[in-house]
């Protein structure tokens, strides 16, 4: 059951992004298509919600509860960004506005962007592992948590891996090609334009 409730939300969520953004910009209904973007944040309360009521019921902890956790906190880190970055580019196609920029490509700017993207994933860990230790607390049998203390060993691995291919555009950042004008200072890149 978590499984499909977890696909439906994703569903959900690209099919309330392109209602928002067809409100916003092809029918001229900027407010309605603000009002259907704000309900994203409405998903992932149905999928927590029900994640604790399917564990209250008795279901064994398994790895679909902590992807259910993952994927609650990937949204709470990135999907701001996500949606930030496809409005920009739906107001550009569908609406006359300029491109937006790009996150910057070389030295300081890019490593302060990447910096940024892996706050976001860092924040998304940290969300999941306060639901994976909820899940645990509620059910409290240590014994039956196993998969969801992987899940929570998962989100930090992948936070690292992020970390440290964050920590590269620092270490060794790369230089704009001879004759170019140096970066626009600012623009940590508001969208996910990796």
């Amino acid at each position: 059951m978590i499984v499909a409730l977890i696909i439906a939300c994703e569903t959900g969520f690209w099919v309330l992004l392109a209602a928002g953004l067809a409100c916003r910009y092809l029918l001229r209904m900027p407010r309605t298509g603000l009002a259907l973007l704000l309900c994203e944040p409405l998903l992932e309360v149905v999928l927590l919600v029900a994640t604790a009521l399917d564990l209250r019921a008795g279901a064994a902890p398994d790895w679909a509860h902590g992807l259910a956790a993952l994927y609650i906190g990937y949204t709470v880190g990135h999907g701001h960004r996500t949606v930030r970055w496809l409005d920009g580019h739906a107001a550009h196609r569908l609406g006359g506005r300029p491109k937006p920029a790009g996150p910057p490509r070389h030295g300081l700017p890019r490593a302060r962007h990447e910096g940024v993207v892996w706050l976001g994933t860092l924040l998304g860990a940290v969300t999941a592992t306060v639901l994976l230790r909820a899940a645990m607390w509620y059910v409290g049998d240590p014994a039956r948590t196993g998969p969801l203390e992987s899940w929570q060993a998962m989100a930090w691995r992948v936070t690292l891996i992020h970390g440290l291919i964050a920590l590269t555009y620092l270490v060794f950042p790369k230089k704009a090609p001879a004759g170019t004008a140096p970066a626009a200072r600012g623009g940590d890149g508001e969208g996910a334009r990796r």
